[in-house]
């Protein structure tokens, strides 16, 4: 692996703008680099890899959960929110990454969970050895059952890993997990619970966290006056745009959220903050608000299907919705929650690819589809084009530069998300996306561990191999080099957050043949056009006489010299042009 030379007196400038066009990595660590052998991703494993993240060209790293946890949920099932799993390091072995990271001019964005901590948290504990009615209860939910003798619980509600919602303790009250059992809900309308995650973001930022990225940030306020609602109920109004669902997006969680601002504005420069907040897209800005988080994920083209006028729509409506909050947008294909989009693009036109808050399954009514890999993976490098090309800040995740397709063939006894234990034959789950990545094609765990160790929390197919960084540094026209030179030029290039759209039909076969086609520019002249369709388009005279600084066919990925456009944008396409 080619190792990048790291300036250890380089330091960050106090941008408080450096959110607005950053390319933000997310390390899933468990399944990033291990550094002990353990088959666990650590915290010295990604120091080791930072190199790597200064060639790849990235501004900031998005971390996910690192605290103490039983990996209930992959660890977001918090034990303790100031303090690092010993499994993946210690706070020092934290104060030396984030030291290095700064040092090569990365940035660290640190998640937390708000909504819900674990059942081994000391709070939780304390609350279950408390009575009904106790201090300690208040800082979670906990109502008492229903029913002749309060066995039943206090409503029909689901939980989002399927499953009854409440949780009895054996007293006659019951505990809300919105998520698994083992992820109680935190109370916040409880004073001491709101003030205890201030101390929480003052922790990390003193240690130089940069910014973090809030868990179900839409779930914290709660409406649980009685007589609650069903579940029924609840599904039909999840997306409500007026804050009256009972469980999401409610009003309160202006008040929380204009508190954590406060915080993050102690901070020079202020802290930033991005939020996951499935919501109806006409209240997203209340949580890209300056008052409140400041930026919310966008996750609309990760939706989309691989279409021209989609694609569009989705741009223009937030292109509008940025101009109005004040916020960048904020563009996604994959994360740990979904499945990765060279195997989503490359699922049958026809199948149908359920989502819910969050969570992308590729099953679909226990039908697993039959993916066309090859297409897939050329989809997928037109639509990262695309994307890297957009006004805003990109959001990437680990493997993806690298084309790494899903990973369907786990055996169940090794499998680890919750959501395939509470709906088992129904969601196959996350691991597929969160198997440890492939570094060095022949060795053991593919470079994953160190030297000779061939451990690897969940299972590594063969085909891996073929995906590892060492198969792809040194070919130019490889995904990964596709990613390295992007990202360079979109460092290069970028400029106001602005893009205007070109015209096609001229002089290219009109409205018909364009309709698969989308062209836009950047205030900076560079241009970008990308061909959703099936069949060659040929440009009209303004595009073909430009020069084609890069290409996402596979054929000619990464050349540093720009070449003359050709006549006509191949299948599935995108061109940076200049």
């Amino acid at each position: 692996m080619t190792d990048a030379t790291l300036d250890d007196a380089t330091v960050l400038a106090a941008d408080p703008d450096w959110w607005r066009q950053a390319a933000v990595y997310q390390i899933y660590p468990r399944s990033f680099a291990d550094a002990n052998g353990d088959g666990i991703g650590d915290l010295r494993g990604i120091t080791s890899r930072i190199p790597y993240l200064v060639e790849l060209g990235v501004d900031a790293v998005w971390l996910s959960p690192f605290y103490p946890s039983a990996l209930a949920d992959g660890g977001y099932d918090v034990d303790d929110y100031r303090d690092v799993d010993p499994k993946i390091g210690t706070l020092a072995e934290f104060d030396e990454m984030i030291a290095a990271l700064h040092a090569a001019g990365i940035r660290l964005i640190a998640d937390i969970v708000p909504n819900h901590s674990s059942n081994r948290h000391e709070w939780f504990r304390e609350a279950l050895a408390s009575p009904r009615g106790s201090a300690a209860r208040e800082r979670y939910i906990f109502r008492d059952g229903e029913g002749p003798d309060g066995t039943e619980p206090p409503s029909d509600w689901q939980s989002i890993f399927g499953g009854s919602a409440w949780e009895p303790v054996g007293d006659g009250q019951f505990y809300l997990h919105l998520f698994a059992p083992e992820q109680p809900d935190l109370n916040w309308a409880n004073r001491e619970v709101r003030d205890d995650f201030l101390r929480t973001l003052r922790f990390w930022s003193d240690r130089g966290v940069d910014g973090f990225r809030v868990d179900v940030a839409h779930a914290l306020a709660k409406d649980l006056t009685y007589p609650l609602r069903s579940h029924a109920e609840l599904e039909a109004t999840k997306l409500s745009t007026d804050g009256s669902h009972p469980l999401w997006d409610r009003e309160e969680l202006d008040e929380i959220y204009a508190e954590w601002r406060a915080v993050f504005d102690e901070y020079d420069p202020p802290r930033i903050a991005v939020a996951e907040a499935w919501v109806a897209p006409t209240r997203r800005h209340r949580y890209a608000a300056p008052t409140s988080l400041g930026q919310a994920f966008n996750f609309d083209l990760l939706r989309a299907n691989f279409d021209a006028a989609e694609f569009h729509e989705i741009v223009d409506r937030n292109m509008a919705f940025a101009a109005e909050s004040g916020s960048s947008n904020t563009w996604v294909f994959s994360n740990h929650d979904v499945v990765r989009h060279a195997t989503r693009y490359g699922l049958p036109d026809d199948h149908t690819f359920e989502y819910d808050l969050g969570k992308a399954w590729l099953l679909s009514g226990g039908v697993s589809p039959v993916v066309d890999a090859a297409r897939g993976l050329r989809r997928a490098r037109a639509a990262t084009l695309f994307l890297l090309a957009l006004p805003g800040s990109a959001y990437l995740y680990q493997g993806e530069e690298l084309g790494l397709a899903e990973v369907p063939e786990i055996p169940d006894s090794e499998r680890q998300d919750p959501s395939f234990f509470r709906n088992a034959g129904v969601e196959v789950g996350r691991d597929g996306c969160r198997v440890p990545l492939p570094w060095i094609a022949d060795a053991p765990s593919f470079g994953f561990g160190p030297a000779g160790s061939d451990a690897s929390h969940l299972p590594q197919p063969a085909w891996i191999a073929s995906y590892a960084v060492s198969a792809q540094e040194s070919d130019p026209t490889s995904t990964l080099s596709m990613y390295r030179r992007a990202l360079a030029l979109r460092h290069e290039l970028q400029g106001a957050e602005k893009l205007a759209w070109i015209s096609l039909e001229e002089g290219a076969g009109g409205a018909d043949a364009a309709a698969d086609v989308l062209a836009f520019q950047r205030p900076t002249g560079w241009t970008v056009v990308t061909n959703f369709g099936t069949t060659p388009f040929v440009l009209p005279a303004g595009l073909a006489g430009l020069d084609v600084i890069l290409s996402s066919a596979s054929d000619a990925a990464a050349g540093e010299a720009a070449v003359p456009a050709p006549a006509a944008i191949p299948p599935e396409t995108t061109l940076w042009l200049r």
